[in-house]
């Protein structure tokens, strides 16, 4: 039976010890579905929307990284980890935008929550940009879609 690894023995909250374990190649990459309505999708040049505020998948791409690299500042128990590599794209299929955000170090624990943190705020970034065409944008699903390093590896078939 798995435990929580971030309760004491006394079931208060703790940050886990990684102290002990081995420095390997951690890398994790989440997606985030951005469900837009027509309203919306008819801005669509080429591979962005266009806003008053500016192009909103670009954007997107630099408030995910800023935000990856600042999970620790939002999940209380997250180690900081300095990232190798953020890589966030976001492409359309139909209505919906899909963010993608890969990210990567070298570290004693994984990178799981950074890439879920990128991707969530890239996709409430497309939302922010584009409520003033439609609040009829849903944000459908944040998952993580495959991870390496640390006990066990993982990808979402």
């Amino acid at each position: 039976m798995h435990s929580f690894s971030h309760l004491n023995a006394e079931g208060n909250p703790s940050m886990v010890d990684v102290g002990a374990k081995t420095v390997t190649r951690r890398t994790a990459r989440a997606q985030s579905i951005v469900a837009l309505n027509a309203e919306i999708m008819q801005h669509l040049s080429g591979a962005d929307i266009a806003t008053k505020k500016g192009p909103v998948f670009q954007t997107a791409i630099i408030a995910g990284t800023m935000a990856a690299k600042r999970t620790d500042d939002l999940i209380p128990l997250c180690h900081s980890l300095g990232l190798d590599n953020c890589q966030i794209t976001i492409t359309t299929e139909n209505n919906n935008a899909v963010v993608d955000c890969l990210v990567s170090t070298e570290g004693k624990t994984g990178v799981e929550m950074e890439a879920l943190v990128g991707a969530s705020v890239a996709a409430l970034t497309i939302y922010d940009m584009c409520k003033a065409f439609s609040h009829d944008i849903v944000i459908k699903e944040t998952r993580l879609m495959e991870k390496t390093g640390g006990k066990r590896d993982f990808r979402r078939e």
